[in-house]
């Protein structure tokens, strides 16, 4: 199809490709996080390190994607144009993906260590367990689409220049 020229026009197409981002995977990355900041926040987590690991890679995560969430809802990645929003969504999608990885690995090792199996506890770290390989998986779909929203996937070389090879 035709496209607008004009810089808003690649400024509002690259805000198209971000908000999906954000809105999409993120989103469940979120509330599937939320999940699993509350199935182990319910279990006595403080007597065990690994769970004070999990527990932090969830609430930290959960508040940072908070912050990228209002930016975007709010339109102030607009207002700060100097910043590369692609490359910075796809490095804390990259981070987040990490993180998750070694908090769904310490997660799933350290269930049947410390709970009796068909117990409450057991059962919602098991939960947990299952939550933060969907919350894993929702960040590294994120990443790969962030990535291709950086690269430029489907834009020509004139929209690539005329915004300083963000778009």
């Amino acid at each position: 199809g035709s496209r607008v020229n004009g810089s808003a026009a690649v400024a509002a197409d690259l805000g198209k490709e971000t908000e999906f981002i954000l809105g999409g995977w993120c989103l469940r990355g979120h509330v599937l996080g939320l999940l699993v900041w509350a199935l182990i926040a319910d279990t006595p987590y403080h007597l065990y390190p690994s769970y004070g690991w999990v527990m932090f890679v969830a609430v930290f995560l959960w508040l940072v994607t908070i912050v990228f969430f209002v930016l975007y809802l709010f339109q102030l990645h607009m207002k700060l144009y100097m910043v590369p929003w692609p490359l910075v969504l796809m490095v804390f999608n990259v981070g987040a993906t990490v993180l998750y990885i070694t908090a769904f690995i310490t997660c799933s090792a350290s269930v049947e260590q410390t709970s009796l199996k068909g117990s409450r506890p057991y059962n919602q770290r098991a939960a947990a367990s299952f939550f933060s390989c969907l919350v894993m998986i929702a960040y590294g779909v994120s990443t790969f689409l962030s990535f291709q929203a950086w690269r430029g996937v489907g834009s020509n070389a004139a929209t690539s220049q005329m915004a300083g090879g963000y778009a």
